[in-house]
């Protein structure tokens, strides 16, 4: 197998075209415009259904009705769009619908800037709309992982019959890098019965997020929350570097993970003991994997933003040990040498 040279929100989209992604509805905003762009050029030749939409709130709720029909959906935005789409994420997870969104963070808070940011972790992982639920969050850090993880979301989204996010960066978004296009692969999903398909001699299926009744929606969040826990048990994801023999270990996502990577490398090979942490998944967050490795270590998070995931870092340490951050916000971007310096000064 070849590699191809592919740009970040392409290989995005190509991957979700060949996971049988059959719906995408999107409003234009950067650095995530050539998704929809690709999209719209490629959907149709591919048998599926391109839609820009009026507006991001407009394209969430037709991904809402695509789904509901049984189809793979997705949608694509920005930081201040993907703050625009929240209630009908909420919509989606109260109905228990599957669903891919992707957001490719920008500089904030407000309409910010166009750079790379990881400022919007908390809205991605804590649930950013309303009511009790939760989302699987991938975390990409290189474009083979946006390819595999592009087709990941759409089996996790059916699987558990949830909204998945893929959560990226302008950074990834706008590089280049060649990957290898590798097939899907369908695994064994269970059937979408639940669809609105027409009744075809059954009973109709009904889908909502509105109980009215006495307890009714009490029950359906334990529902809810019996999948998160399930999700929790079962798909975290995470990698490591180096951990064994540090004193220092380093906890970044994303492509703060590969500024940290660099930096860690170059302190490596002048003998001092640190490793990096890097956590694929989000939510579920490896909270048991960081908390068992925190007797006699300390750690450092690495964020492109004032500091978010560091609170669930020290969570998951639970003061066992010291917790330092260094972050950079509103789309500044970390440089190795720098990294360098505060991870070697906090040696």
């Amino acid at each position: 197998m070849k590699k191809i040279l592919m740009k970040g929100n392409e290989a995005v989209a190509e991957a979700a075209i060949q996971a049988g992604c059959k719906f995408y509805a999107g409003y234009p905003i950067t650095p995530q415009n050539e998704i929809p762009e690709y999209m719209s050029a490629h959907m149709p030749e591919a048998g599926g259904t391109f839609i820009q939409a009026e507006s991001e709130i407009a394209a969430i709720n037709m991904v809402f009705g695509a789904s509901a029909c049984g189809a793979r959906a997705m949608t694509s935005s920005s930081s201040p769009g993907i703050s625009l789409k929240q209630e009908g994420i909420s919509y989606l997870c109260g109905a228990e619908l599957p669903a891919v969104i992707v957001n490719m963070q920008r500089g904030g808070p407000g309409l910010g800037n166009i750079s790379g940011s990881q400022a919007d972790y908390f809205q991605a992982v804590k649930g950013g709309g309303h009511g009790d639920y939760r989302m699987i969050v991938y975390a990409p850090y290189n474009l083979q992982e946006l390819w595999d993880m592009t087709m990941l979301c759409f089996d996790k989204a059916d699987e558990y019959r949830t909204p998945v996010m893929l959560l990226g960066d302008g950074v990834l978004a706008q590089m280049m890098e060649p990957i290898f296009q590798t097939p899907y692969k369908k695994p064994t999903l269970p059937e979408k019965n639940w669809a609105l398909t027409g009744c075809k001699g059954r009973q109709p299926n009904v889908i909502k997020s509105l109980y009215m009744g006495d307890g009714e929606l009490e029950q359906r969040n334990k529902i809810l929350q019996a999948k998160y826990s399930k999700i929790k048990e079962n798909e975290v994801r995470y990698t490591t570097v180096n951990i064994e023999d540090t004193e220092l270990i380093v906890v970044a996502y994303g492509i703060s993970a590969r500024i940290a990577y660099a930096a860690i490398r170059r302190l490596r090979n002048e003998g001092k003991k640190v490793g990096l942490f890097r956590p694929q998944t989000l939510f579920p967050f490896p909270e048991k994997q960081l908390r068992n490795l925190s007797e006699n270590k300390r750690f450092m998070t690495v964020e492109l933003n004032a500091g978010q995931m560091v609170e669930d870092v020290r969570l998951a340490v639970n003061g066992r040990s010291e917790v330092l951050f260094y972050g950079r916000a509103g789309g500044a971007m970390i440089t190795p040498e720098e990294l360098y310096e505060k991870i070697n000064a906090a040696l």
